[in-house]
């Protein structure tokens, strides 16, 4: 069997498992299977496919059609033009998570003199370690998951990036610190709310469900980042597309509370400037 037969037979496997994406999928699991990129598959089309891929293929094909997600099979995912290694300990990072980053980046550089960072509930750490390098500063991060804060040091030590972790819910230890930058994509999916079965099934819940309205972690994290932010400090949340009202009017000590939007024109990101 050639590469490309193998590939031709793998997406329509995928195909007709209505997974998304089959042709790109069976792409990223050959070439995750060969140890290779997409683009020797390529090259290589008409070589005859090795005994040993085609197991590790197979293999990973089934799994993928019972719901697994690819980013767990191959144990990575890209954020920010970098690769993270993820497990089903973490969350898989989201290219709407992308906007808090670049939310971040645009805080005037007086408003974060100390550049004191910190991240809360950081799963991967794909946010802190984002920071840290492109901010070239030290960042804090803190998760209640030890399991993945596991995953996210070795993801911070991979990318060389200047990241303390610790482990803990929210802010709780932190009461002797103050910080100009807090950032968070805290779990914010409603009980009620549907979703595709790779994430129901797979994904940690508790880094996606926040109660019946999505909301409970919020009101927990709002008021323990209010507190250690700094007087002109910035807190950066990501949010559900329906949370912006609700969020908005959690923040109403701050100063100024902005909006931002993702790609498909959804409410994504929550701004707020402690006064």
């Amino acid at each position: 069997m050639t590469i490309r037969t193998a590939l031709l037979q793998g997406a329509k496997l995928l195909e007709e498992a209505s997974v998304t994406a089959p042709r790109l999928t069976a792409e990223v699991l050959l070439a995750h299977a060969a140890g290779c990129d997409r683009t020797w598959l390529f090259a290589h089309a008409t070589d005859e496919l090795k005994e040993v891929w085609w197991i590790h293929f197979g293999r990973y094909l089934h799994e993928r059609t019972k719901g697994k997600p690819t980013q767990y099979i191959t144990g990575k995912q890209e954020f920010y033009g970098r690769d993270f290694r993820v497990t089903p300990d973490v969350l898989i990072p989201r290219p709407e998570t992308e906007h808090l980053i670049e939310a971040a980046l645009e805080v005037p550089a007086e408003s974060i003199p100390a550049k004191s960072i910190l991240d809360m509930g950081t799963g991967s750490g794909a946010i802190a370690v984002t920071l840290a390098l492109e901010l070239n500063t030290p960042v804090t991060a803190c998760d209640i998951s030890a399991p993945a804060l596991r995953i996210a040091a070795a993801n911070a030590r991979t990318l060389n990036a200047p990241v303390h972790f610790v482990h803990c819910n929210w802010g709780a230890p932190f009461s002797s610190q103050t910080f100009d930058l807090i950032v968070s994509n805290p779990p914010y999916v409603g009980r009620h709310e549907q979703l595709p079965i790779e994430v129901r099934d797979h994904e940690p819940g508790a880094a996606l469900w926040a109660d019946d309205d999505g909301l409970a972690a919020y009101r927990q994290l709002i008021p323990d980042a209010l507190r250690l932010l700094r007087s002109g400090g910035r807190l950066i949340l990501e949010i559900g597309s329906t949370q912006a009202a609700a969020v908005s009017a959690m923040l109403s000590a701050c100063s100024a509370v902005e909006i931002r939007k993702d790609l498909a024109g959804l409410p994504r990101v929550v701004i707020a400037r402690r006064p």
